[in-house]
């Protein structure tokens, strides 16, 4: 099966259910891959931080490899743009500035959103 996460509710717990879920997949040999936009641009930078009581969780599905990438126009409109860059995820923008749902689906994935 393939599944591509779009997670948008930049609420941290909300969020922790996509990595948590992404993880599930794989581990389940699922192929899957976690977009990350909307709101939930903001996360990236704070779960970077190893005070925040996810990264370890984050760290997990980073070094898994299942985050695709994080929006750019939304990382930019949120002001979190240096940040995401810092984490070295993907910046996406295929859909004027948007990463595209329909090139997943071209692809074959499933599009789930949080």
């Amino acid at each position: 099966m393939k599944n591509c996460l779009y997670a948008f509710n930049g609420e941290s717990m909300c969020f922790v259910h996509v990595l948590l879920n992404g993880m599930d997949m794989k581990e389940r040999g699922d192929e899957v891959k976690i977009v990350i936009e909307g709101t939930a641009v903001k996360l990236v930078p704070q779960l970077e931080e190893e005070a925040n009581p996810f990264h370890k969780l984050y760290l997990q599905v980073k070094k898994a490899g299942i985050i695709d990438g994080v929006c750019r126009a939304c990382s930019a409109k949120m002001g979190v743009l240096d940040g995401v860059e810092q984490s070295g995820l993907a910046l996406l923008g295929d859909m004027s500035g948007h990463p595209s749902m329909a090139a997943y689906q071209a692809q074959g994935y499933t599009i789930i959103t949080f």
